[in-house]
């Protein structure tokens, strides 16, 4: 059994890059429900018996250039972590801890100092750690990984992947059903990076507004990173100037400018609005008194979902390589169980997509209409 001994950590981090960081944000309460995943798994078998009754297992989290306190998916996934922790009884900074990346170059380093302390699980929440993944799962094949967004292809590594266009869809339509309703005909987006991953919260936004309305106009911007929320703020100032209603942010730390631009408008009385991503965002909404939220609703992914169950299979000696997939089906993604911003009918009709999702009357293209130049 491998555990990380609290010395060892203090002298590694002493001596680790100043990039390298770690934080100790307060835990976030443990999700209500739990989504399991539907698995494709590969064909290896389980690398090792279940760890004896009463041991601990050991957990490294590392965060891309967004931040542990991204609100959105790096804290998502940090949360799933914690929930798993709080179970087992693990200790802060002796079982299980994280490593920010103040940017790419830290990548390879934070997970190499997971790697090198042997710890039991590396989480890296992050399409942009893919060849970083790819480096590390070759040089320690011992070390089981899980890798959130994307598909390294390596027996010891469990990607959880999801279908970020089928819930950004359902998000589309409330967009679109809001805008109706106060009279309005342009809605937008704002991604974190223009990359596939990231166009494919586009695809299913622009899919569902347009299955609401096939003339309701869709304004979309990309920032230049995850962690650049004066930035996001920039461009949602820019997009509500020019008459967005509804602002979908699919951007980490940057979405939280458009939040910001937006609450600033709403204590000035403006009427607008945001669509929260990853995580429920509605608090982070408030503006006022507190008693209002401009988060319209949110798209919510199960990374902490993943984070919990690649853990527990690493406890149980169930852990494997290969896709796993958390979709609407799986339950994946999807809207909050509690959406005060939405009326009833509009809940209802959004969920009435989801089942046509679902039983498959209604497929989504994962490829915005703008890349396959239509």
């Amino acid at each position: 059994m491998k555990k990380l001994l609290t010395l060892s950590l203090v002298i590694l981090l002493i001596f680790s890059l100043t990039a390298c960081q770690t934080n100790t944000p307060a835990p976030a309460p443990a999700p209500t429900e739990e989504t399991p995943a539907e698995e494709t798994p590969a064909d290896e078998t389980p690398a090792e018996e279940p760890a004896p009754a009463g041991e601990k297992i050991s957990v490294g989290l590392v965060t891309d250039t967004g931040g542990i306190d991204d609100k959105s998916f790096n804290q998502g996934t940090w949360e799933g972590v914690v929930r798993y922790a709080e179970e087992k009884g693990l200790v802060l900074n002796e079982d299980y801890s994280f490593l920010q990346s103040i940017s790419d170059a830290d990548y390879i380093p934070n997970l190499s100092q997971f790697a090198d302390q042997e710890v039991d699980l590396i989480v890296a929440a992050g399409f942009l750690f893919e060849k970083a993944i790819q480096e590390i799962a070759t040089n320690y094949p011992d070390q089981k990984i899980l890798f959130i967004d994307a598909v390294v292809d390596a027996p010891n590594v469990m990607n959880a992947v999801f279908a970020e266009h089928e819930g950004s869809f359902l998000v589309g339509v409330a967009a679109a059903l809001k805008a109706q309703e106060a009279g309005k005909n342009m809605v937008g987006f704002v991604g974190g990076a223009d990359f596939e991953l990231i166009q494919r919260f586009e695809a299913g936004f622009e899919q569902g507004v347009k299955m609401v309305d096939p003339d309701m106009e869709i304004v979309i911007q990309y920032a230049s990173g995850f962690d650049k929320a004066e930035e996001g703020q920039s461009l949602a100032t820019k997009m509500f100037d020019d008459g967005c209603y509804v602002i979908y942010h699919a951007a980490g730390g940057t979405g939280n400018g458009v939040i910001k631009e937006a609450k600033d408008r709403a204590t000035e009385g403006q009427d607008v609005w945001v669509i929260g991503v990853d995580k429920d965002q509605y608090e982070e909404g408030f503006y006022g008194d507190g008693s209002k939220s401009v988060i319209l609703t949110s798209m919510l992914k199960a990374v902490d979902e993943a984070a919990y169950v690649a853990a527990k299979s690493v406890e149980d000696g169930t852990f494997q390589g290969g896709i796993h997939m958390f979709d609407l089906k799986a339950n994946g993604v999807r809207i909050p169980e509690e959406n005060p911003n939405l009326t009833d009918e509009w809940v209802q009709k959004i969920n009435e997509f989801a089942e046509k999702i679902k039983n498959g009357e209604i497929e989504v293209d994962p490829v915005p209409s703008r890349v396959k130049g239509n």
